[in-house]
């Protein structure tokens, strides 16, 4: 192979593996040479990994488990060697929405004043998330359905890219969302929404991103495979160290445009709801992933036909 390591990421603070170890010559020291490519949607992501546009992405799982099954397009061949990050995600409230769920409640509590909210309203109100097949939309879905509200009946589950949620919010065209850090804080610290819980008190650590590769690519470069998880194993460790939140804050400001404020509140140490995890979310778990894929077979995006441990078995691939 000629050329770098291409390596897609979005706008997210559990982008910071990447970021890290780019920034301070991790990829350097294993020998291989990485070019970050910063996209604006998980759309745009995937589709750029399963057309040979990148070589591997920071990617949530059912997304990849998507692609893998052929639900969005021809059927991709793609591998998860390593997870990225756990939790962080928070569900936010603006407006009305906010006003009629109390602060401070337990998830489930929360979950059924939302619900009782939602069925007051004359017509399902706007609720985002950032992709149909990610942890975001799968996590809310089995939070609400909990407490007896139908997330296809109740409410009206829009895809918005991450960093476009909070000016959503602010217009008034939706009424909450469900993304990753750090738009949660942003919708605090601007005043547009209020972070009602983070998603680790839906699943406690939940598995959230993953390293996925272009599975050809993936079987040509084995010894680049290799040292690309050496090199975000060890950037993982440095960013689970809250001594180094705020420099790593200052870095997702100056490459990925993230204000500072917010990503360092959901960096280990910080003040925010939800904290993120690094290193221990590197080990798959494959019960994590058959989590995912009944959670899709139970909303009807997953048919029948599909072998569900075949398909993870094809997908997760622990190095």
């Amino acid at each position: 192979m000629t050329g770098p390591v291409r390596l897609g990421v979005l706008r997210l603070t559990d982008s910071a593996p990447a970021v890290l170890a780019d920034a301070i010559g991790l990829f350097a020291a294993e020998g291989i040479d990485v070019a970050l490519q910063v996209e604006p949607s998980w759309a745009n992501v995937a589709d750029k990994l399963c057309w040979g546009k990148l070589d591997a992405a920071i990617m949530l799982p059912p997304l990849v488990l998507a692609a893998a099954a052929g639900l969005r397009g021809p059927r991709s061949r793609l591998v998860v060697p390593m997870g990225i990050s756990q939790g962080g995600n928070a569900v936010v409230l603006g407006g009305a929405a906010a006003a009629a769920v109390p602060a401070g409640l337990p998830a489930a509590d929360a979950a059924a004043a939302l619900g009782a909210w939602l069925r007051d309203q004359p017509k399902p109100p706007r609720f985002a998330v950032v992709h149909v097949f990610s942890t975001h939309n799968l996590l809310l879905r089995h939070w609400l359905a909990a407490a007896g509200v139908d997330p296809d009946r109740d409410l009206d589950i829009v895809v918005i890219p991450p960093d476009r949620v909070v000016a959503e919010l602010a217009a008034d065209h939706i009424v909450g969302f469900c993304a990753g850090a750090p738009w949660g804080d942003v919708a605090k610290l601007t005043g547009a929404g209020r972070v009602l819980l983070g998603s680790s008190s839906i699943w406690p650590q939940h598995p959230e991103k993953c390293l996925a590769l272009a599975a050809d690519w993936a079987a040509s470069q084995p010894a680049m495979v290799a040292a690309l998880l050496r090199a975000l194993r060890a950037a993982q460790r440095l960013c689970d160290l809250p001594d180094r939140a705020p420099a790593l804050a200052d870095l997702l400001a100056e490459r990925l445009n993230l204000p500072p404020q917010a990503s360092r509140a959901v960096l280990p140490g910080g003040d925010g709801i939800e904290h993120i995890g690094f290193a221990a979310a590197a080990a798959l778990d494959p019960a994590d992933g058959l989590w995912f894929l009944r959670e899709m077979r139970r909303w009807g995006w997953l048919p029948a036909e599909h072998d569900l441990a075949a398909l993870l078995a094809e997908v997760y691939r622990p190095a």
